[in-house]
């Protein structure tokens, strides 16, 4: 899924875009109004986060304009202005939550979940964000790489969803064999086929293995 982030501080930048890029969102970055909302007028995005005093355009100027084109693109405010007056304009603008700095990253992301689950009915629960932008949706048994669906096989689906389910712990291969085969016969090498064609469809550290502990797969 795709954001916008506007926001001048570099540090803050880098660090949100950094955040929600580990947890599989696509995000395009700006530092002044004009080109973040030149942007959100080409492109699609599920949400936009905006700073408000930033050069050129300010995050008001960027909402009141979206507005009068009614573009619906759902809208976080991120400001160090305090007085409620600056509050009181971004809401009746339409912006749909509102974020003081400093704010912790985990909060931003609850906000950002909390606006997907009641915008667009995305159940961001079942979606599991793993490293590197990829992302599993449990409920569909889909893997994602960005917004670009991994075709994987029925019984790689089911290899991913178990080691997404015990993630961050090793999985001898054996309790796979059990788990995801349903303890049927399967030569243990055949298991480790899968893993390798698995591997070549994502990267090689996407299933983690430790000789001894087996397999696992890292969700952030």
């Amino acid at each position: 899924m795709k954001i916008l982030l506007l926001e001048d501080d570099y540090n803050y930048n880098e660090s949100i875009k950094e955040y929600l890029e580990d947890r599989g969102f696509i995000v395009d970055s700006f530092y002044d109004g004009q080109s973040a909302l030149e942007a959100i007028v080409e492109n699609k995005y599920y949400l936009a986060i905006l700073d408000i005093k930033v050069p050129k355009l300010n995050g008001h100027e960027v909402i009141k304009y979206l507005k009068d084109i009614n573009d619906k693109t759902p809208i976080i405010i991120t400001t160090s202005l305090v007085d409620i007056d600056n509050i009181t304009i971004g809401y009746q603008l339409g912006c749909k939550d509102y974020l003081k700095k400093p704010f912790e990253l985990k909060e931003l992301e609850l906000r950002i979940n909390t606006i997907l689950e009641t915008q667009y009915n995305i159940n961001t629960k079942k979606i599991k964000h793993l490293e590197n932008n990829y992302s599993f949706d449990i409920s569909n048994r889909l893997l994602k790489y960005s917004n670009e669906v991994i075709d994987l096989s029925v019984k790689e689906k089911e290899l991913v969803e178990f080691l997404v389910s015990n993630s961050n712990t090793y999985c001898d291969i054996e309790t796979i064999r059990e788990n995801v085969w349903e303890g049927k016969e399967i030569n243990h090498a055949d298991i480790r086929m899968y893993i390798r064609k698995i591997r070549l469809k994502t990267y090689k550290g996407f299933i983690v293995s430790h000789r001894g502990l087996g397999y696992k797969i890292v969700v952030s």
